[in-house]
This record gives structure tokens, sequence and C-alpha cells, in this order.
């Protein structure tokens, strides 16, 4: 979103303006107002959102802190207060009339779709309803960054029979979309995205820190930076992003990719005790995907476990419709990551698959 710069913000501190004003002299929908009060070592802000339009009132809050240590308190206060108007603002735009009306119902529509564990038929179903929006609205820019995001997903995630198709496609919506609206957090997520479905993880880095230098409270993003750093060989940094994801957004969609993303980092580092707890769980929050079934089987069958290892093997091969684990060969076929990575998961991940029953040739 258009936020006015603070220097400008502050020519109008304590002064009486009337909102409306503020909002035909700057060009804004929507006035944050309040006030900073402190007693001994306790910091209170009140602070109310108006529509500049009307003059009304549509959100109020009071956040109290430490003042013990301003930053930690400032960082507090302002993480809370974007969450706060992330939902307030969306509430009050949706209310908004629009030009196209049913483009926008398509794309919210899409959005509730891949807000679910995900599936191939819930990525059909979102696809299909961010096409129909671009039928209706073919400069959408929403449209067109959450068609191109979640191509490039369900091709991450394994649930397409047509990879090369899908991000050919997703590429060229987001090659339009930057050249539309370069600042947009979802676009730069949407590229990210395709740079990582093609396994161009080092180049994907920089979107997501994009992303979150625009939207520090992605979760998605967090998630995704922290698959990267494990791919270009800095494993030790993906348990803390996932965890600070896993923070932000305690029930979200991708919940089992989570879990399934610190057990692969337990896996990798041989602790399969810890390991098997986390992918349990993400088989838990979403049975449909195949790779936890398949890590879950490998972390079983290191740990002993063979009848419950070849029940995830048959699962995740039952799941995928493919012979996708038909060897290790094959796998090892697959990127596995830099040089340090690759070798962790041939001494771990492949070793365990091989013992719960997949031939090495």
């Amino acid at each position: 979103m258009l936020v006015i710069s603070r220097n400008t913000a502050f020519t109008y501190r304590n002064k009486r303006v009337d909102t409306r004003q503020i909002g035909r002299e700057l060009c804004v929908r929507y006035v944050l107002e309040g006030s900073v009060r402190r007693a001994d070592n306790r910091v209170r802000v009140n602070t109310q959102l108006v529509d500049a339009e009307t003059d009304a009132h549509l959100w109020a809050e009071r956040f109290d802190g430490d003042a013990g240590d301003l930053f930690v308190l400032q960082d507090e206060i302002t993480s809370r207060i974007a969450v706060a108007l992330d939902l307030e603002l969306i509430v009050a735009e949706a209310a908004r009339p629009t030009e196209h009306p049913d483009a926008v119902d398509y794309i919210l529509q899409g959005r509730a779709a891949v807000s679910n564990p995900r599936s191939r038929g819930k990525y059909v179903e979102a696809i299909s309803l961010f096409e129909r929006a671009l039928a209706l609205d073919p400069q959408s820019v929403a449209a067109q960054s959450w068609l191109a995001h979640t191509l490039a997903n369900r091709v991450i995630n394994q649930m397409t029979d047509c990879a090369a198709a899908d991000i050919a496609r997703a590429k060229g919506l987001v090659r339009q979309v930057l050249a539309a609206s370069a600042r947009s957090a979802t676009v730069h997520f949407a590229k990210g995205e395709v740079l990582r479905a093609e396994k161009r993880y080092e180049e994907a880095v920089p979107e997501y820190e994009t992303v979150l230098a625009l939207d520090r409270n992605s979760a998605s993003a967090l998630l995704a930076l922290g698959h990267c750093k494990l791919m270009i060989g800095s494993i030790e940094e993906l348990i803390p992003f996932v965890e600070q994801a896993m923070r932000l957004s305690p029930r979200d969609p991708q919940l089992a990719v989570m879990y399934y993303r610190i057990g692969e980092v337990h896996l990798l580092q041989s602790s399969t005790d810890k390991a098997i707890p986390c992918f349990e769980k993400a088989r838990s929050a979403n049975p449909e995907l195949h790779y936890v079934h398949a890590f879950l089987a490998s972390a079983y069958a290191l740990n002993g476990e063979t009848e419950r290892a070849a029940a995830e093997l048959a699962e995740a091969r039952r799941l995928v419709g493919d012979n996708h684990y038909s060897s290790i060969a094959r796998l090892k076929a697959g990127y596995l990551g830099v040089p340090k990575i690759r070798a962790l998961f041939e001494a771990t991940y492949l070793v365990g698959l091989h013992k719960a029953g997949i031939p090495k040739e």
C-alpha cells in the first residue's frame, strides 16, 4: 500500500485538522493517528484508524509495554499495528465498490482454496478461479500474481503433471506484473516461487528477502527462505526461519510443510528421534504430501521400524502416482542441493529409503 512519509505526516502534529482535509491534501484513503504516553517505566500507545473520506472511526487499540528497551518495544508495537491494519484494511477495502467485482470475488475464492492444506484438487480449483478472474480483468496484478504463485507452488509440491508448462506460464505472468507493480510483496513472492520451482535457490533468496522487507510478517516468505537457505548449504538457518513463521501463523495452511522442514533438518543431522515426531505432525496436518510419507519412511527405517517404514513408502508411492520412488538412482538424479547438502541427503534420507524397500537401481 502507499504510505505517506513520516516527515509529511508530522507536519500535522499537534494541529486540529479535519481528517477529510488530510485525505484530500495527501490523496490517502485512511489516516492512522494516535498518542504515546509514559509513566515511570511503562509506555502506552493509543491508536485509531480513520476513514479519510467519511471521517468514520474504523478501529482503535491500546498497546502497553515496558520502556526498558525502547527499540524492542517499537518493533513489537509496529508489528502488532501492521498485523491489525492488514486485517482492518482488508475489511474496509472489501466494502468499497470496484470496477470488476466478479474478478475480485474469483480472486478471493482462489485465495481461499489455497488457504487449505495443499492437494492436487485444491491447486486445480484455485488455478481455475484465478484464470476466471483474469478473463474478466486481464490487467489485474492480484490475479496474475496469485496465479503465478499457485502454478509455481504446485510444481514445488510435486502435484502437477505439467511442470514445464506451469513454470513457463508463471514466468510470463511474473514478467508482466513486475513491470506494473515492482514494489508489491505478492509479486516478489511469486517471482521467488518461480525461481524455487526451477531450483534456482540462490537467486530466489533476495526475492523472499524483498518480500520480508515489504511485509515483515509473511510466514510464507520465511518458510520459503528457510528452504532456500538449506538448499544452498546454510542448514543451520532453516529451523529459526520456520519457527518464526510458526509463531506468526500457528494455524497456517502450510503447517504440514513447516513441520516437515524442521524434521528434514533433524534427519539430515542424523537425529531420527527428533525427526520422526516432526514428520508425524506434518502427516497429521496434511496427509496428501507424498514427500512427508517418504521422509517418514526413511526415518522409520533408520530407526529400525521396518513395517512402519514400508507402509509409509507404499503411501508415498500411491500419492505421487508415477515411478518417482522406483530406485535410489532415480532419486539421486534429482537436485538435492549443493554438494554439502547432497552428501547429507545421500548419507541419511536415501540410505533410509533403501532400507525401507527402494532398490538401488
